[in-house]
């Protein structure tokens, strides 16, 4: 990682004993969408250890770690969910999962440190910022990834395997394949899908491969959502990200129209086969589908009315009624799966 970008780091005043206030992204001075952006140099902000360490935690993203309950998925539809023995390595699995993806995730500041610069809201984040060093943000990056491999063989071989082909591939998606529009997006659905295969071979479950077409088909929604929304955020949208510039509105209207649909009709006919059916011995799974319809309506409804936020990924997970929305579809779900009765809670 010797070629990664070094950007100004900020050193420590002397003249001020206190450590200032640290910048939260979400404080960022909102942008008008329509208006051009013209942003100066990031901050220049110092403060003791403990500031900086704060710093790298809030780097590694401890708030999308929430993306790997789909490690968890393959137990949880094959109603094992209440056997320790596969409890145990699928939980360890989201763990290891959890450690990678903060090691992409630094790797990605430290390769996208001057477009970060050159946003609103994530030239406050703490590389870009220079609150954590990028000298730092290589060594945790290598640490992460190096625990996360070998806790990852430790497990089990083939979902070393899948693991590595998971950081693998954004590898390559943050080095080169981000700048190319629709493998971008594709590329971040595949990462969900070998989330899912990863916690199948964690577990040494069978993976539906409904549960793998809904999994790729939500991912590009959200991927394509995101992409939108980006497009509509700023007047230079591709000095932020390179491959929005083969983009258009119209373009991610439709898709996100199509990846739409298609999720929730794979959803449904996933409810509605026999063979589902007669695995969970109940007819009425195909009743959470309303829960799907919320979820991918009110993402849109995300998309488009939030335009000063970072990402609508990230508002969705702070949004009531979305997250209420989660919360009920998993529940209910539970539920018929494990064919739990009202008489039967505590």
């Amino acid at each position: 990682m010797s070629d990664l970008p070094r950007t100004p780091e900020a050193e420590p005043s002397l003249d001020n004993l206190a450590p200032p206030r640290a910048v939260d992204e979400r404080e960022a001075p909102a942008q008008d969408a329509a208006s051009p952006v013209v942003l100066s140099n990031p901050p220049k902000m110092s403060g003791g250890l403990v500031w900086r360490v704060a710093g790298g935690l809030k780097t590694m993203r401890p708030h999308q770690w929430v993306k790997n309950i789909f490690v968890l998925a393959p137990v949880v539809f094959a109603k094992d969910f209440f056997r320790l023995d596969l409890l145990v390595p699928a939980f360890s699995a989201f763990a290891l999962f959890c450690l990678l993806a903060s090691a992409v995730y630094t790797m990605n500041d430290l390769v996208d440190v001057e477009a970060d610069r050159a946003h609103p809201v994530k030239r406050y984040r703490p590389i870009a910022s220079g609150r954590v060093p990028t000298s730092a943000a290589r060594v945790m990056a290598a640490v992460l990834v190096v625990v996360a491999l070998g806790g990852a063989f430790a497990l089990s071989v083939p979902f070393a395997v899948v693991a590595l082909i998971y950081f693998a591939q954004n590898i390559a998606y943050s080095f080169k394949l981000k700048k190319v529009a629709y493998v971008d997006v594709s590329l971040i659905a595949l990462g969900f899908v070998l989330r899912v295969v990863a916690g199948g071979f964690a577990a040494h479950i069978h993976v539906s491969w409904y549960l793998l077409a809904c999994t790729a088909l939500l991912a590009l929604f959200l991927g394509f959502g995101k992409r939108r929304h980006e497009l509509a955020q700023t007047a230079n949208p591709t000095k932020q990200r390179a491959a929005l510039e083969a983009y258009t509105p119209r373009a991610l209207t439709i898709a996100l129209a199509l990846t739409g649909t298609a999720t929730i009709a794979t959803y449904v006919a996933y409810t509605l086969d026999p063979a589902t059916r007669a695995f969970f011995k109940s007819d009425w799974l195909w009743a959470t589908t309303p829960f799907t319809v919320i979820g991918v309506v009110r993402f849109l409804q995300l998309v488009a009315g939030r335009p000063k936020a970072e990402s609508p990924t990230q508002e969705m997970l702070r949004d009531g009624l979305f997250v209420f929305n989660i919360v009920a579809w998993a529940v209910v779900v539970f539920a018929i799966v494990y064919r739990i009765r009202p008489a039967e809670l505590p």
